[in-house]
């Protein structure tokens, strides 16, 4: 064998060695080191190999700088593979990137739970023949009070429950001034629901928020009686709560109708194991017929026409509905909650 061929040989056994002592480096400075031993210029195993190429033929010299640079090359490519296994290893460990976990699937939003509940109480009315309208949040005291039979002495409009604005004006504290908008630009027969926000001065607990949305609706027409009222609204209860439910009047007082009563419900719900359980009375909202004062302040002939309205939280339904505890959790932004309410 010349010493051309020794030459190769040894700087294939030199490559092997070099590969395996790459392949067992676990850490950057091992593999630094493995580096300096077999590539480094000066102290470097190949290199000491190179500087023996002089005692070559000329002829003889190429094969053996050919077989040098290949090896070196095939190197330094084991080298840069084991560099970045290692570093993926370290982002790995301390938490700051996993490459082997699942990618997030993008946020995909959903409507709010009050939102589905509004939608779905219109949907409801609509088949009984009401229409949606809509008024502004930021009222006059006249629509808000004055229109609706409350005086501005009325325990209601004292700014301890009522949030006023400057330029004399306020934060609707129900969407009632949309019934008067209402009357006031269309003649009867009217049917129409008001859903929106609302603004009152109360503590921010599981049952109150300062801000919350209503409901309201509103029919007057020739003839229009309290069992037209009863008939409506114990038709709602049972499209939404099921044929089961059974409705409640019970007697109270609002300035704006006369006479005015609570309506509660009784619903039927299913247990996990099948049976059925009538739920205790719960209060859903405040009805009545519409006061004469109102339907004239409207302008609105109440020798003619009478009506009925009724108003409602769909906040405190979606409660009842959803099995949640806390009006809170509306507003908290968590979308640990909210995403059990997307449409997915």
């Amino acid at each position: 064998m010349t010493q051309n061929g020794s030459l190769v040989d040894e700087l294939q056994r030199l490559e092997a060695q070099a590969l395996t002592a790459v392949e067992e480096a676990a850490s950057a400075d091992a593999l630094e080191e493995v580096r300096i031993t077999f590539l480094g210029r000066k102290e470097g195993r190949i290199s000491g190999i190179l500087r023996r190429v002089g005692e070559l033929e000329p002829e003889e010299r190429p094969r053996v700088g050919a077989e040098a640079n290949r090896i070196k090359s095939r190197l330094q490519e084991a080298l840069d593979q084991r560099q970045a296994a290692l570093e993926q290893a370290s982002r790995s460990d301390s938490g700051e990137l996993d490459l082997t976990l699942p990618g997030r699937r993008g946020w995909q939003g959903g409507r709010h739970p009050v939102t589905r509940v509004v939608d779905e109480l219109v949907e409801i009315f609509r088949g009984l023949g009401f229409t949606r309208a809509r008024g502004p949040e930021a009222e006059t005291e006249w629509y808000n009070f004055e229109a609706l039979n409350t005086p501005l002495d009325h325990p209601a409009a004292d700014e301890q429950d009522t949030l006023y604005l400057k330029g004399g004006h306020l934060l609707r504290s129900h969407t009632s001034p949309v019934q008067v908008r209402v009357m006031e630009k269309h003649e009867p027969p009217i049917r129409v629901l008001a859903p929106g926000m609302v603004y009152r001065r109360d503590s921010y607990d599981a049952t109150h928020t300062p801000g919350f949305a209503q409901l309201e609706g509103l029919a007057v027409d020739e003839g229009i009686t309290f069992v037209d009222l009863k008939a409506t609204l114990a038709e709602f209860a049972r499209r939404y709560w099921g044929p089961g439910t059974r409705v409640r009047f019970r007697p109270s007082f609002f300035p704006f109708t006369e006479p005015s009563a609570e309506v509660d419900v009784k619903r039927v719900v299913r247990r996990a194991d099948g049976t059925e359980e009538e739920t205790d009375w719960l209060e859903i909202m405040g009805a009545g017929m519409v006061d004469p004062a109102v339907l004239e302040a409207a302008g609105i002939d109440p020798e003619r026409y009478t009506g009925f309205a009724f108003g409602m939280g769909p906040g405190r339904i979606g409660l009842l509905k959803y099995g949640i505890p806390d009006l809170r959790l509306y507003l908290d932004n968590d979308i640990r909650f909210l995403q059990q309410f997307s449409d997915r």
